[in-house]
Formats: structure tokens, sequence, C-alpha cells
């Protein structure tokens, strides 16, 4: 065996990909994991790569690097191949895509394969049997890639064939059960992993339906407008405005983060509320709307006046504005996003 073989490894977080990096790295492989982020799932973690690697390395003993593919997957969005799952999700096209990225990158970790925690039958649309070959097609991967924890079950890959893996040392991982997962992860003494879970937004019916009407204004879908989309409540406003206001101290925060110039932000100035966020719009009649819904979603002080005063800031300039609380049956007619 060739102890100095190197793979690059799709690394999620889940205990899947884990497990994959695990069993490989058992067999003397080096693996360098790659985490794939975009505004739609992960990307917070390019704020704190440091701090997100020193926790991979300490809690599972993998090497992990965050890669940012945005662009691209906006790109493939807005028509991919394989189409959408239930909602706005393109499972096959996401994981081709970063299947087609890893490979780009093989020469420059001197890797001679990719590992993935796929597992046959576990998901629904992108991990049936003819599915997976379809992404190795497509992606270009056949023979490259390695799914360690249902490889038993799959043609041998370039990697066994060679004697780099051997095959017979992998495990036998099937369908949407995890008691052979959870066996292996104590056998590696992991007993601090994430449960399952979708973690893509694109599976979200909300905010699927979001994005999905996003994509219909093809001008629009940028990296700063999703990200800015997937905050908070969001208004279309009359005169073209858009319009986010934060649910909590997090989204608040998030708000000001994705503050760009000539964006409005409205705070209540005499008492506790949300941060807002008005963009595209300096029509008056939004303005006022927008401060309205501020101070309708701003703490209520029993007894005391409805009306506030709201604190709107555009480029680092303050000015004021006293408003009433937007009534119900004028919020019936805006359009909540």
């Amino acid at each position: 065996m060739n102890k100095q073989a190197t793979a690059i490894a799709l690394f999620s977080g889940g205990l899947d990909s884990i497990l994959a990096c695990r069993v490989v790295a058992g067999q003397g492989i080096r693996v360098k994991a790659l985490k794939f982020v975009t505004p739609f799932f992960d990307y917070g973690l390019l704020a704190r790569e440091a701090q997100y690697r020193k926790k991979i390395r300490e809690k599972y003993d993998i090497d992990v690097e965050i890669r940012d593919i945005t662009d691209l997957y906006l790109q493939m969005l807005h028509d991919p191949p394989h189409g959408f799952g239930k909602h706005f999700n393109p499972c096959i096209d996401c994981k081709i895509l970063m299947l087609t990225e890893a490979k780009k990158l093989l020469d420059a970790y001197h890797a001679s394969f990719i590992i993935t925690g796929e597992v046959v039958g576990q998901r629904p649309m992108s991990q049936r049997k003819d599915t997976l070959r379809v992404i190795e097609r497509d992606s270009g991967t056949d023979s490259l890639l390695l799914r360690p924890l249902c490889a038993k079950c799959q043609k041998p890959t370039a990697a066994e064939l060679a004697g780099v893996i051997d095959r017979e040392k992998l495990p036998y991982c099937s369908g949407r059960g995890r008691a052979m997962q959870i066996e292996l992860a104590a056998a590696f003494g992991i007993t601090d992993y994430p449960n399952p879970a979708g973690g893509c937004v694109l599976t979200d019916l909300n905010l699927a339906k979001r994005i999905k009407k996003l994509y219909r204004q093809k001008d629009q879908v940028n990296r700063d407008n999703i990200r800015f989309l997937l905050v908070g409540r969001q208004f279309r406003l009359p005169h073209g405005g858009w319009l986010a206001i934060g649910r909590s101290q997090e989204e608040n925060d998030a708000i000001l983060r994705l503050c760009q110039p000539g964006d409005l932000v409205l705070k209540l100035n005499d008492r506790p509320g949300p941060t807002a966020l008005l963009r595209h719009s300096r029509h008056p009649a939004d303005v006022s709307l927008s401060a309205a819904l501020v101070v309708r979603y701003g703490r209520k002080i029993p007894g005391g006046p409805l009306a506030a005063e709201v604190k709107m800031t555009q480029d680092q300039t303050d000015t004021f504005l006293r408003s009433t609380p937007l009534p119900d049956e004028q919020l019936a007619g805006i359009t909540i996003i």
C-alpha cells in the first residue's frame, strides 16, 4: 500500500462524511477534507474558518478547508440539468458541481482520488444507486470517486484496483438506518456528532419559495441579494423598496452586516425593537411604510404610546421620523416575500 497516497473528501460535517474520512485515513491515506459553502448552506463558516478547522481537527482528527462556490452555484441554480427536488433544491446537480470542483483540485493537493460519505438508499433523490452513477458520470469522476461507506455494493474504483484501498476492510452501509454508522463511530471513539439534518435552505418550504421568486428576476440574482433574502421578515413595498426586518438579536446583527452603501437602516430610537434594512428605494412612501412596520414589530409598552421615534441611518447620516404602527388592514395589502 502506498502510504503517501492522498484523497480529497467532500465534507458536509455530518456523521457520514466524518466516518468516510476516518475510514480512509485508517488505511494510511492522507485525507484533505473540503467544506464547500454557499449562502444556502454553511456560509457563516467563512467568517470563522480558523475556529472551525481547529474544532474539526480536535474533535474528529480531520484536516478540513472551506471553499466558497457561491458564484458557480448561483449560476447552476438558474437551470440545473437534473431539475429540482420537492422544493427548489437541485440535489443531484449540487453534488455534481462539488465533485467537479474537487476534481479540479486533485493536482493542487497531490491527490489521486475523491471520497464522499454517500450511502446507497439513504436519500430518496440523490443517493439512489442509479443516481449515484449519474453523478459520477456527469462530474467526470468515474473510477476516481470512492464512497467508502457503501463501496462494497458498487463497482471497484481505481484506488481499490490499484491496492491503495483495501476493499475488504471497508464497512458496508446501506439504506436510511444508521446502526452501522453509529457502531463505526463508537469504534473510532466518536460520540459527539451532529444529528441528521438537511442543512440546506433550498429544502425549506418557505425559504425555497422566496428564492424561487427572486430567480424570476434574473438581474437581481447575486450573492448580496441572496444573503439579504434569507434574513428576517421580508417585504416588497409599493414603490420598489425591499425591506428586511429582524426577528431576533441574531437576525438584527445579520441585517447590519449586510448593509451596503445606499441602504437605509431603521431602528426604534426610544424603546427596544427590531433592526430593519430598506434597499432599492428612497421613495417617501416606502420610507414611511418601513418606519411604520418597524414600530409595529417593536416592543409594546403597556399603557404607553403606540407611536415611536424611528432612527434612520443612510451612509452614516441619521434622520428621525415619528411613526405609528402599521394597522392590520394595511399590512394585508403589502407583499410579503
